[in-house]
């Protein structure tokens, strides 16, 4: 009864007092509807299934004419045999026609080609990649996938020590935080002029940028030199142009809007002011001056002197040097020079693994999000933006942005969520390919993967030996499918944790062996095979 049952009429309550029986017949609903409903779920998954067991008979076929002795045929402590297997292995597979000689009826799983094809060639995929990931390691993880979808995965959710590929991180929270089109801006105050003359300080100003350099600083010497310099020469100009003769104060090199942890405490020994730092707000080159050999202690001081020098060679002289500290909110800007977008410095710092790039990009973090300059709030920035960008974070601890401490742990699972959801952006772009650029211009040098597979390194030497830290050597990015396959790019992550893994007499086989086995996929039926007939 609804609320308006006060209002039935006379003949109702009649009929409800001669007793009529109000308990309805149960309804009955004709089947054939249930019958079909069932048979539309049922007969795709039987088809499915028939497919996958034809996939399993043609590899276990293929799988009995190969020499045994072909296998892997040690693990990663005595080193990793390649197998061989070429990237056409399984082309050449005569599969049956599998269609009857009848009309593809509605319900056949001949309707859905692509996802069954790409099922088969996936189950292909894993059956070839999993016997390598047996050798890589308690204490080490893999994830492989195909265009987002799961293919196999070895410790995906155990924490392990990332090394470089930490960067992929860093990489996907700046372009998130900071945004692609973000720039970094360098600027020079200088006090009004008396002829030319400056009675007083003039002060370089850091903006944060990573890759001021010196238009003559000899940086084809370094290993990986700088791919995309901000020409520091500029600001110099600019002192020229605004008609600045004479400097009768000091060079300030100005790096406040970061703090001063130039370098990290928990890195290992001999990595300060080597492979990474010092590093400031201001960093010129960084932190050498021409003509002085190594990296000077303090990068705006350093800084400064270099500036010193390129005014020197215009013919601006300075009287008192240079120095460090806070610029003067009163002095007005004549010079800026702002950096390449944060799409390019992102793939300069994958590109050649730049410790500094990646440390000052936590910083900036920390600036946009909370005002502070520090390593603290940049890495609370990053966990946040990875956080919501769907990575899975449990077990993932950040302690800097290159990974150089061995204290950072990352998960399989994190890390190939973050080429997932940076596919096709500027990270996917920005990662050395191999045998062809950046970190891995000399890796993949004679296998299938040359121009295919573009990737993030990561290594960590641990010497002497020891279990902990275990040294590490890291690979994770995208195999691009074979020329005129279509789509079907391979996402994957291996981080190795493990005694003498930077070894090349270690690393290479395994690499070479993940490489043979990528070249593989796809296998199994296409898709013209198994459209409807």
């Amino acid at each position: 009864m609804n609320r308006h049952d006060d209002e039935a009429t006379p003949e109702f309550h009649e009929e409800f007092d001669a007793g009529i029986d109000i308990v309805a017949e149960p309804l009955r609903y004709p089947r054939s509807p249930l019958v079909a409903l069932l048979l539309i779920a049922i007969v795709p998954v039987i088809g499915l299934l028939v497919l996958e067991r034809w996939a399993d008979g043609e590899a276990d076929a293929y799988e009995a004419s190969r020499n045994a002795n072909d296998l892997l045929e040690t693990s990663l402590d005595g080193g990793l045999a390649v197998d061989g297997v070429a990237a056409e292995a399984l082309s050449g597979v005569d599969v049956p026609d599998l269609a009857p000689e009848l009309s593809t009826t509605i319900l056949d799983y001949r309707r859905a080609p692509v996802i069954v094809a790409s099922a088969a060639s996936a189950a292909e995929l894993r059956a070839a990649v999993d016997p390598v990931l047996a050798f890589i390691g308690e204490q080490s993880c893999a994830a492989v996938a195909v265009d987002g979808v799961a293919v196999t995965s070895l410790n995906a959710e155990l924490p392990v020590i990332p090394a470089s590929s930490q960067k992929l991180l860093v990489a996907l929270a700046a372009l998130e935080v900071l945004g692609p089109d973000f720039t970094f801006t360098t600027s020079v105050a200088v006090p009004p002029l008396n002829n030319g003359v400056v009675d007083g300080d003039i002060y370089l100003i850091g903006g944060g940028d990573p890759l001021l350099t010196s238009d003559d600083y000899p940086v084809g010497d370094d290993s990986l030199p700088v791919i995309t310099p901000t020409s520091f020469d500029v600001l110099a100009d600019g002192l020229v142009d605004a008609g600045v003769t004479r400097i009768r104060g000091t060079v300030i090199g100005d790096g406040t809007r970061y703090d001063d942890e130039f370098v990290i405490d928990e890195w290992a020994d001999g990595v300060a002011f080597n492979d990474a730092g010092p590093y400031d707000a201001l960093l010129v080159n960084d932190a050498r001056v021409r003509f002085r050999s190594g990296r000077q202690d303090d990068p705006n001081e350093a800084a400064a002197r270099e500036f010193v020098r390129l005014l020197s060679d215009r013919g601006i002289r300075v009287d008192n040097g240079w120095g460090s500290g806070v610029a003067s909110t009163l002095v007005p800007v004549v010079a800026t020079v702002r950096s390449v977008p944060m799409s390019d410095v992102v793939t300069e710092m994958l590109m050649t693994s730049d410790n500094n790039t990646a440390e000052m990009l936590v910083k900036e973090m920390g600036v946009a999000t909370s005002g502070a300059g520090t390593r603290a709030a940049g890495l609370d920035a990053m966990f946040r933006s990875l956080e919501s960008q769907g990575v899975p974070m449990a077990g993932v601890e950040l302690r800097d942005g290159s990974g150089l401490s061995t204290a950072n742990r990352v998960t399989c699972d994190a890390v190939l969520t973050v080429l997932q959801v940076g596919a096709g952006g500027p990270l996917d772009e920005g990662l050395p390919v191999a045998a062809l650029s950046g970190t891995l211009a000399d890796e993949f040098l004679d296998g299938p993967m040359v121009g295919r597979l573009r990737a993030k390194t990561g290594t960590l030497n641990n010497p002497p030996v020891e279990l902990d830290p275990p040294a590490v050597k890291a690979l994770a990015g995208y195999v691009d499918p074979r020329a005129g396959i279509g789509p079907g790019t391979i996402e994957f992550v291996v981080i190795v944790n493990t005694p003498e893994v930077t070894d090349e007499s270690v690393y290479q086989p395994l690499w070479a062996a993940l490489g043979e086995r990528f070249a593989t996929y796809p296998t199994g039926p296409s898709p013209d095979l198994l459209r409807p007939r």
